[in-house]
């Protein structure tokens, strides 16, 4: 077996419990993982790519895999993911990734929900599966994810992936769905900050904070502290111009004491000309944070943004992630932790300064490039 073999991942692959029960298994669960990851990282998007892919590379993955056997079929790949308890396999992501990312420290950590287009199974009446990730806009990496059958159960999963976190210190930013007073609760009691987007799915909420936002802003009350910091993008034949207002006034409130540690109002006004057309609109927030600068608050609320960016559209531009027809039981869902993981393994690489897809691409072609990548967790 090869020094220089990626022990770190093998440890980690190695406590995913084998779910085949009373079958012949020619193949161990961990030659399965590691050949899948590192096919998905050399460009692999299905099954069958992957076969290819072990297949092609037999002789350089026995230097640190059995594979008594040789490699899988594609159906065996699809047969065992869907049967891997992803539960688990989280376990296993959030471990290798913790030597990836430090959450802690004030740093910034998104989450949001993108949904996995085509693995709906129309003929077994399942939906397309909704992973919700927690990104770690400090150092681009993932740092956890738990599946959701639908968008409208984003409450439901974002508490349960809270818990399996460490987010001492950290800002914890979420759009609307996630403006509940029970998240706020469960950040605050972690030892997290809180910057929760206040929009229509909240309609009572969403008019006191806009009113009374829009009301200091327009000095309806110049007795009021009101804080406030611009910031004017140019390019590409527009100027985009961010706006922000925040005050500490929480006293006209009537509902503060539902929201643990609320300290801090927010109003976000985006102004963009484009071809001479100008569009105006103003978001608006509710924070635990106080003493930040308005300028602070502007980053974390445009740091939130990275997920969409830097992970979600990368994983259907590089990975082609909502082209996948992964659907037998949690295979759509494991499949979708492979590729973070391969994400988080590419963007940790650092020597080589292209994007994820060309890096793809070089680790495909060169395999002490791919064994630096799949080495560079632990």
């Amino acid at each position: 077996m090869d020094a220089k073999a990626p022990s770190g991942l093998l440890r980690v692959f190695g406590r995913v419990e084998d779910p085949r029960v009373n079958r012949t298994k020619m193949h161990t669960l961990i030659d399965i993982l590691v050949t899948t990851l590192c096919a998905v990282v050399c460009g692999a998007d299905s099954w069958t790519e992957v076969e290819l892919y072990g297949k092609s590379k037999l002789d350089w993955l026995k230097t640190f895999l059995d594979l008594p056997n040789g490699i899988p079929s594609h159906d065996t790949y699809g047969r065992v993911f869907g049967l891997i308890d992803p539960d688990q396999l989280e376990q296993c992501f959030m471990e290798f990734m913790s030597g990836l990312a430090q959450a802690t420290g004030g740093g910034l950590i998104a989450l949001d929900g993108k949904t996995v287009r085509n693995s709906f199974d129309t003929a077994n009446d399942k939906a397309a599966i909704h992973m919700v990730s927690a990104w770690c806009e400090t150092n681009s990496v993932v740092l956890g994810q738990l599946a959701t059958e639908a968008k409208s159960n984003e409450i439901t999963a974002i508490p349960r992936l809270l818990a399996l976190m460490d987010i001492t210190d950290a800002v914890i930013t979420i759009d609307a769905m996630g403006c509940q007073t029970k998240i706020a609760r469960q950040i605050v009691n972690q030892g997290g900050h809180y910057v929760l987007q206040v929009k229509g799915n909240q309609p009572t909420l969403l008019d006191m904070v806009s009113s009374t936002m829009n009301e200091l802003i327009d000095g309806g009350n110049p007795g009021i502290s009101v804080s406030s910091f611009e910031h004017v993008d140019a390019g590409h034949g527009r100027i985009e111009t961010r706006r922000i207002w925040t005050t500490e006034w929480t006293d006209w409130f009537c509902s503060r004491r539902s929201w643990a540690g609320l300290n801090t109002f927010v109003c976000v006004e985006r102004e963009r000309v484009v071809s001479g057309d100008t569009s105006v609109e103003r978001s608006y927030y509710i924070s635990d944070l106080a003493g930040e600068s308005p300028e602070q608050l502007l980053a974390y609320i445009r740091g939130h943004w990275g997920i969409e960016n830097k992970l979600h559209w990368c994983l259907d531009v590089a990975f082609r992630e909502d082209g996948q027809r992964q659907r037998i039981g949690h295979s759509a869902e494991n499949a979708s932790r492979i590729r973070r993981l391969a994400l988080n393994l590419l963007r940790r690489e650092k020597t080589c300064k292209v994007g994820a897809r060309a890096k793809r691409l070089k680790a495909a072609l060169d395999q002490k490039y791919l064994l630096k990548v799949i080495s560079g967790g632990i």
